[in-house]
């Protein structure tokens, strides 16, 4: 890994710390507005399940490939302190470390500030399912499996795609991302045109999902992590958000899991972690593993980065 490739990392990171995400203009919120216009125009209920598949993986790569392709072509053009503040801009808008926090400390806060029913509004922010009949502990759970998914999601891969493929690597992650959010659901509508954005979500979260489940025990409870990792994440719908948050949740010693109410209707989900009911004191605890697994990461890439250039 070379120097500038640190540069990056850092450059996007301090980035995100000091302006967070952009209230106005996010290029993401823009490519959403996209990803909507196009589906409801392309997903016609009237199509056979095998054109809504074909459907669905042709409009996947018309998002996501074009703009991957273009920042790409881009890096070979620029002098290097323009491709460095292009690398660090792509890094930085790829990135929701500063917005997962403050989501996270919303919850917490608006508990503390307005009881139950402000803190049911914060997590409605943050999570799909419904909120309405939401208790303490219900809150607190929907809350920190958040931060503990998006932990990978929003933080790790992207900076595993860039130090594998640069900042076409990481756009091309996050609007896959985005993508899979927006249409990876087993929904009647969208269970065949959103099939490539849930497959192909999961093919590109396998190895970070992995590597931040293994960083989360680390640096939590670690023989509880591991073990709630291998008992626990089979059983979970999704393949790398179970090993995250059953590691996770291993690691701050809570439960978390157990069914919920999703569109208005129940959804059974399995058990995650083991110990004490989750509270919202725990929120806090879940934001701190994050920030531990991320400065870890900086770290080791500082000194591969290091070992790689002396040699």
């Amino acid at each position: 890994m070379s120097m500038s490739t640190l540069f990056v990392i850092i450059a996007a990171i301090s980035l995100d710390a000091v302006i967070g995400e952009p209230r106005r203009w996010h290029p993401l919120v823009g490519f959403g507005n996209i990803v909507s216009w196009l589906e409801k125009r392309v997903n016609r209920r009237d199509a056979s399940e095998a054109q809504k598949r074909l459907r669905g993986i042709v409009c996947w790569f018309l998002l996501v490939a074009p703009l991957s392709i273009a920042v790409a072509y881009l890096q070979t053009e620029l002098s290097t302190s323009s491709e460095l503040l292009l690398s660090s801009v792509c890094l930085y808008f790829c990135l929701g470390w500063t917005s997962l926090r403050q989501h996270a400390n919303a919850v917490a806060d608006g508990f503390k500030s307005g009881g139950i029913e402000t803190a049911r509004k914060q997590v409605a922010r943050i999570v799909s399912r419904d909120t309405e009949s939401m208790d303490e502990a219900a809150a607190a759970r929907a809350t920190i499996e958040s931060v503990l998914e998006n932990g990978s999601d929003a933080i790790f891969a992207p900076l595993f795609w860039f130090v594998l493929l640069g900042p076409a690597g990481a756009i091309g992650y996050r609007l896959a991302n985005t993508l899979d959010a927006m249409w990876g659901y087993r929904t009647e509508r969208l269970n065949q045109f959103g099939w490539m954005s849930a497959k192909m979500d999961d093919l590109l979260n396998y190895l970070p999902a992995r590597l931040t489940a293994m960083t989360y025990a680390v640096f939590g409870d670690f023989s509880q992590a591991m073990n709630c990792w291998r008992r626990q994440a089979s059983s979970c719908a999704s393949p790398n958000g179970g090993p995250v948050m059953c590691s996770g949740a291993g690691a701050l010693n809570v439960r978390l899991g157990g069914g919920a109410h999703y569109h208005g209707q129940w959804q059974a989900r399995t058990s995650m972690g083991q110990g004490q009911e989750a509270t919202m004191g725990d929120i806090g605890r879940s934001i701190t593993l994050v920030d531990n697994t991320l400065l870890f990461w900086c770290v080791a890439l500082m000194v591969i980065c290091l070992v790689g250039n002396s040699a």
